[in-house]
Parts: structure tokens; C-alpha cells; sequence
């Protein structure tokens, strides 16, 4: 198996970075851990630096500017993104993303899987826009899954959103460019910090991401 790059972009996540971390070195896959402190005001920088992780700084808030930055200082053609907040990952999760690409040749693969609670934007507001103007993408059963696994070389063409529509435009893009894609179930999954949201917020994210759906089907810039 390939060396693989993990980038796990995080803002304020000192109580849950380390134990992302633990479960990507369950992998007997090399794998080189960056996490991309995206503006942090906590310790998130010192318990992933305490865990092993090389740590890279980001001082442009947003999740796209984060992704960006972990790319830029990966040293591996295969690249896995994970996020910071989600603790009880399958011990498998690099294998499950990983082996598609390595395996089959597949240029990007994309992670589903079973929630406690929560998806409302997915099923609300992004799936049914999907559904009318890129059929060809609904088969997708979690599109905002920020569990995703690619060559470094397909994701530095990309542009990436700055914002929550980063997820999204880039699985757009990737469909766009008539790439193998795959998706993957890595089991169940609870997203503490999604659950937490306020309906603002959720309105916020929402916007977003349906921004980025309606740039690239040329209905907004």
C-alpha cells in the first residue's frame, strides 16, 4: 500500500482532534497526519502536535482556505480528508477510502454512512437541488460528506470553495470532469458539532452550499 496523506482541517477542536488521530494510526496504511489549525483559539494545535500530527496554519477562516493549505503541504499523491470533530470513525476508515483508488484505479471516492440524527441540510436543501439541475450526481447518498479521497494531482485543479459549499463544489467539479468516482459506507457516524448548530447557522450553511450548486449550473458567479 501507498504512504497516504491525511488532512484534517480543524477550528477549536482540542477535545476531539486527538482522538481523530488515533483512529487514523489504527491503519497499517503509512500515513502522514496533517492537521490544518484553521484559526484555532484553543489547544487543538497542541494535542495534535502531542499526538504525532505535523501541524500547518491556516490564518483564513473557512474550510476551503483549510483544505488548501493541508494540499499544499502534502507530500503523498494519494490524499484523504477527514474531519476534526467526528470521534467514533471505523478503525478501518483510511482502508475504506483508500482501496478504491489503489485497488480499481478510481479517481475519487466519496464516503456515506449511517447518522443518529441530524442531515437535515442534505435532504432539504441540497439533494433535491442536485436532483433538478445534476441528475447525474443524486445517486450520492451523503454529497456534504467531508470524508473524501483523491490524487493530490486531480484536487490541486480544482477550485475550491472557501466556505461550506467546499464539500459539494468539489464532488461538482470532480462529476464535471467525467471522473471514476466511488462511494464507500464507512458505518455510523455522529456529528456532535452538526447537531449543536443553531437554525442560523444551518441558514447560513445552507446558503452556502446551494451557492456553490447554482455557480457551477452557471446561475450565479
Amino acid at each position: 500500500m501507498k504512504a497516504v496523506s491525511v488532512i484534517i482541517p480543524a477550528y477549536n477542536e482540542e477535545k476531539t482532534i486527538g482522538q481523530v488521530i488515533d483512529i487514523v494510526k489504527q491503519s497499517n496504511i503509512d500515513c502522514e497526519i496533517i492537521v490544518v489549525n484553521n484559526c484555532c483559539t484553543d489547544n487543538t494545535s497542541k494535542v495534535a502536535a502531542d499526538k504525532g500530527a505535523k501541524v500547518v496554519y491556516c490564518n483564513q477562516k473557512g474550510k476551503g482556505y483549510a483544505m488548501e493549505e493541508g494540499l499544499k503541504a502534502a507530500n503523498n499523491e494519494i490524499v484523504v480528508f477527514l474531519d476534526a470533530d467526528i470521534t467514533d470513525y471505523n478503525k478501518n476508515l483510511i482502508h475504506l477510502l483508500v482501496d478504491p483508488i489503489v485497488e480499481d484505479n478510481i479517481d475519487f471516492v466519496k464516503s456515506t454512512f449511517e447518522r443518529t440524527k441530524g442531515g437535515l441540510v442534505t435532504e432539504i436543501a441540497t439533494k433535491p437541488l442536485l436532483e433538478i439541475l445534476f441528475p447525474q450526481m443524486y445517486p450520492f447518498a451523503e454529497p456534504l460528506s467531508g470524508m473524501i479521497a483523491s490524487k493530490k494531482s486531480i484536487l490541486e485543479k480544482l477550485e475550491f470553495e472557501k466556505d461550506y459549499g467546499v464539500d459539494i463544489g468539489i464532488v461538482i467539479d470532480i462529476m464535471n470532469l467525467k471522473l471514476t468516482t466511488a462511494e464507500v459506507n464507512i458505518g455510523k457516524i455522529e456529528n456532535m458539532s452538526h447537531l449543536l448548530k443553531t437554525t442560523e447557522s444551518m441558514k447560513n450553511m445552507s446558503k452556502q452550499i446551494m451557492k456553490a450548486i447554482l455557480k457551477r449550473a452557471k446561475y450565479v458567479k
